[in-house]
């Protein structure tokens, strides 16, 4: 079962590409993963909400009153009482299915045992490589790109969407309060006024990056209802009041088909014919922040 199935599922259209839909302004989906594992919860009287884990060492926070647009803030401590590990960050706009996919592998990694959610990205880790999150862009047709010295982006095939990871050295603070970290997810025509954005500071874990770079690929729509549907969406995003068929599978080979293949004289291969493939052709890692 997939998170977007706990999802509500009031609405009277589909939109597509996902990334391009808006958030319900529904909080308690995302919440739900983490309180069902019990975590502690209170809010003050603007209504915002705070949520611990037993140990403290997580919390988030869903701000619709806060000092900015940053509706989610995330943070992981190795000290409770110390400044944080990492942090994660959802501006208003952020579709609930993103959000909820977070807050869903958040859940499960903190069952892990706490210490799960401590775990840096290292390249030298072939699970733990940052490019994984990448990858579920990649493999839907989001196009590589180098925009400046220091930076590693990816971009949806209709420019609307866009994934930055800087590299070089990162000030903390700056990570957790700006827009300036080390991962930046942000749809729309421009960087400074986007439709939504996400960021994430450096020490992120990559398992729970790469749930958001696969929901936001997901080419499956989301139901929304169309009188809420922003006026941005309105000449971008595909409407529909059914969902667009899904791409179809290419067949699975019969055993006639086998045995053809089996038994077909081979062709000659032309050699100069043929891209030459090596571990060049692998993304360079981004190298210092101008």
């Amino acid at each position: 079962m997939t998170p977007d199935e706990f999802l509500p599922t009031d609405g009277d259209v589909y939109v597509s590409p996902r990334y391009l839909a808006s958030s319900t302004g529904f909080g308690d989906p995302a919440l739900g993963p983490l309180l069902d594992l019990g975590w502690h919860v209170e809010d003050d009287e603007l209504c915002n909400v705070y949520v611990s884990s037993p140990d403290h060492k997580v919390r988030l926070g869903y701000l619709p009153e806060g000092e900015d647009d940053g509706l989610w803030r995330i943070n992981a401590y190795k000290d409770p009482f110390g400044p944080p590990t990492w942090g994660v960050c959802f501006n208003e706009s952020a579709p609930d299915e993103v959000v909820h996919a977070f807050t869903t592998a958040l859940a499960k990694t903190y069952e892990q045992g706490p210490d799960a959610c401590l775990v840096p990205p290292d390249p030298r880790h072939s699970d733990r490589d940052p490019f994984l999150a990448v990858l579920p862009l990649i493999n839907r047709g989001w196009q590589l790109d180098r925009p400046r010295p220091g930076i590693f982006a990816t971009q949806s095939p209709d420019r609307l969407a866009r994934l930055e990871l800087t590299g070089g050295q990162l000030d903390p603070t700056v990570e957790l309060s700006t827009r300036d970290a080390r991962w930046h997810l942000w749809v729309g025509t421009s960087v400074d006024f986007p439709a939504w954005y996400a960021t994430a500071s450096t020490d992120t874990p990559v398992s729970l990056l790469k749930v958001v770079t696969e929901c936001v690929a997901d080419p499956d729509p989301v139901l929304r209802w169309r009188e809420d549907t922003h006026s941005y969406l309105a000449g971008v995003a595909r409407v529909t009041s059914m969902p667009p068929p899904r791409p179809a599978r290419p067949r699975s080979p019969t055993p006639l088909d086998v045995q053809r293949a089996t038994t077909r004289k081979p062709a000659v291969l032309n050699m100069s014919a043929v891209p030459r493939w090596s571990t060049a052709s692998r993304p360079a890692v981004p190298g210092t922040r101008r």
